[in-house]
């Protein structure tokens, strides 16, 4: 049966019932930047966005990970440290790779692809999530989401309730419509002066906030760009967090 999708409908078809694996949107905090200094690194708006830029696919079960630096499929070490009932997480590549099953079917409107990757701006010491991009809308086939280990004899643990997956729509063709150019700052005098304004600005602050100058503690970072409003040049359009829809349940048969 042909999906009766709205135009911009993004479909994850559950394909087990047992222990679900949650979808939901990208959270926009990060534990390395709460842990930042008066968490500064929430000032960093382009962070904050691509930390919320999809959805998250959350692991159910506590495991973990061992691998012995060989290149067969039995030198990684997978222990369940709560038994599940399906184990999702396993050695199907060797040379360090896991590869977790994804209990999903996913159908994107036509011309969009889905690209698979790694939660955005969230480190995981001694492994690192590898990235696919498939077309969505057409293919009956799932995919799974892997991670290589780069570390041998190094316990990796993924809790519960951690992303393992991030899943982000793209459009297909997009990328490769754009004519990339190199130009000197010289052939743009607007935008010239628009980045000398803002440059200026920039190592004023950092003056000021080095020198403990009194004015600091008021401004001590500049606002512009997370406001959306730079010198002589505010955003037409600007967004300072992303509203992105939670998945609902339909239980028709569509």
């Amino acid at each position: 049966m042909t999906d009766t999708t709205s135009p911009l409908t993004l479909i994850a078809y559950r394909l087990h019932d047992q222990e679900p694996m949650p979808l939901v949107p990208a959270a926009r905090q990060r534990d390395w930047m709460d842990n930042t200094i008066q968490k500064f690194a929430y000032r960093c708006l382009p962070l904050l966005i691509a930390n919320q830029a999809g959805w998250h696919i959350l692991n159910t079960h506590p495991v973990k990970v061992t691998w012995t630096g060989k290149k067969a499929t039995q030198a990684i070490i997978v222990e369940y440290l709560e038994k599940p009932l399906r184990q999702r997480l396993s050695s199907h590549f060797g040379y360090g790779i896991v590869t977790w099953g994804l209990p999903f079917l996913f159908r994107t409107p036509p011309g969009y692809n889905l690209l698979a990757r790694g939660p955005a701006n969230m480190p995981k010491d001694g492994i690192a999530p590898l990235e696919g991009l498939i077309e969505t809308d057409w293919s009956s086939a799932t995919f799974t989401m892997n991670w290589q280990i780069t570390r041998p004899n190094h316990p990796i643990i993924f809790e519960k309730d951690e992303p393992i997956c991030l899943i982000v729509p793209q459009k297909r063709g997009e990328l490769e419509a754009f004519t990339p150019e190199i130009r000197p700052i010289e052939s743009n005098p607007e935008l010239q002066m628009q980045f000398q304004e803002w440059q200026d600005g920039r190592l004023a602050s950092q003056k000021r906030f080095e020198a403990l100058d009194p004015l600091a503690p008021q401004k001590p970072w500049q606002r512009d760009y997370f406001l959306g409003d730079l010198p002589d040049n505010p955003a037409q359009e600007h967004q300072m967090r992303l509203e992105i829809r939670e998945f609902t349940v339909k239980t028709d048969k569509n």
